[in-house]
């Protein structure tokens, strides 16, 4: 009995094993690739659109999940595909920035998705100038 208990056990670990490396073996078969890493806002006027659109495409073979989009700090918000997306489709991650915020910016986004254990980083940057609020008087 003893040995047809350790057989199963034995038997069940090289399956949870083989198992493993197919999985393993998918993950790696899939990628993201983006149109640009990196979006430079210019010079705009404060309180303008801060709206940017990451475009990419999944280059793999199998379906590409978005697992999270993180970004740097809380003036950047995101958006992005929770669906999957099948091989050789197109998917788009929004970036919007506080244009309220006056300055120069550089900001990052991390993108996790089931490719890899690297997140791709995205980069926003530019300059916000004030209105001149004196412009408008009479």
């Amino acid at each position: 009995m003893k040995k047809v208990i350790f057989a199963i056990l034995l038997g069940s670990t090289s399956l949870w094993g083989g198992a493993q490396n197919v999985l393993d073996s998918t993950i790696s078969n899939q990628s993201i690739r983006f149109n640009t890493t990196e979006i430079d806002y210019g010079t705009i006027p404060q309180h303008s659109d801060g709206s940017r659109y990451f475009e990419f495409i999944n280059t793999g073979s199998n379906p590409l999940i978005l697992t999270n989009v993180v970004a740097s700090c809380g003036c950047t918000a995101t958006e992005w595909p929770r669906e999957p997306i099948k091989p050789g489709e197109k998917g788009t991650i929004t970036v919007k920035y506080n244009t309220a915020i006056v300055g120069t910016f550089r900001k990052s986004i991390r993108v996790f998705t089931n490719s890899g254990n690297e997140p791709v980083l995205l980069i926003i940057k530019g300059e916000i100038k004030p209105i001149d609020s004196t412009s408008n008087q009479k």
